[in-house]
């Protein structure tokens, strides 16, 4: 398979199957006062756009900085019924957006990549400052970020522990990749501090999409790998054991995914 049909093929698999983010991050936002209506948000890496349409479905304005020009594009058809949503090719280092212009940043899982000490800065410098303040502490920021990263758990159900080791077992370049291990990180990030909040999120498949899901990992051998078919055989296997172990009512043969979608929030 040439780079272009896989990436294609990436893309349209990761939209179709790769884990969404719960409701309940909104409903949490907005409990704590961060999200408000009519917010201007900067999502910054917004890739193919299912951060962006939680926040378009409240009615925000949504700028998404994306460099990548196929990721770009298919967030666009993703969210081309929402006018609110304008697509602009950037990097988080460089967003090209105004001088505080936005009410609030959020970004997902891309973060770990960026150049933490220069997105840092540019998230200050495009990020609105609290004009509700006395004018004694106007000169003080009030400017919150929201780090969104969704791990899948992998032991607290057999079916899990399976899929895990299945995915060991042939990943080319997954170790490395761990969004768990970003305290160091967000310690210097945040410089006053953050909190984080968690949330449950399941996805069930089957089948067809459970194959779908890995083949919208790029650290899975892609169709004409050596490995590709040798792969697909096993995670049939897994499927046929492990279907419907969740819901002993549910007649379709599905299996679950389980996710803990976490937030890091705080202000710069």
């Amino acid at each position: 398979m040439d780079t272009l049909k896989r990436i294609n093929s990436l893309l349209e698999n990761d939209i179709t199957n790769r884990p969404n983010y719960p409701h309940a991050l909104i409903t949490f936002l907005k409990k704590e006062r961060i999200l408000k209506p009519r917010m201007v948000i900067a999502d910054i890496g917004s890739g193919t756009g299912q951060s962006a349409e939680l926040f378009l479905k409240e009615g925000n304005l949504v700028y998404g900085i994306e460099p990548n020009k196929e990721m770009r594009e298919a967030g666009e058809r993703l969210l081309k019924a929402y006018p609110n949503f304008k697509s602009i090719e950037a990097t988080a280092e460089y967003t090209t957006l105004e001088n505080e212009c936005v009410d609030l940043i959020i970004a997902g899982q891309a973060f770990h990549w960026y150049d933490q000490e220069k997105c840092k800065q540019e998230f200050k410098r495009i990020l609105k400052r609290n004009a509700s303040l006395s004018d004694r502490q106007a000169c003080l920021p009030d400017r919150q970020v929201v780090l969104i990263s969704n791990n899948r758990r992998t032991e607290s159900t057999p079916f899990l522990q399976a899929y895990e080791d299945f995915t060991k077992m042939f990943a080319t370049d997954y170790l490395p990749v761990n969004h768990k291990n970003m305290d160091g990180i967000l310690n210097d990030f945040f410089e006053s501090g953050y909190k984080i909040k968690s949330f449950l999120y399941e996805q069930q498949f089957d089948l067809g999409g459970l194959k779908s899901l890995v083949q919208s990992s790029s650290y899975m051998p892609a169709e004409g790998h050596k490995d590709f078919d040798f792969m697909m055989s096993v995670l049939k296997k897994i499927f046929t054991r492990f279907q419907n172990q969740h819901n002993l009512l549910d007649k379709k043969g599905e299996v679950k995914l389980e996710y803990d979608t976490n937030i890091y929030y705080g202000k710069l």
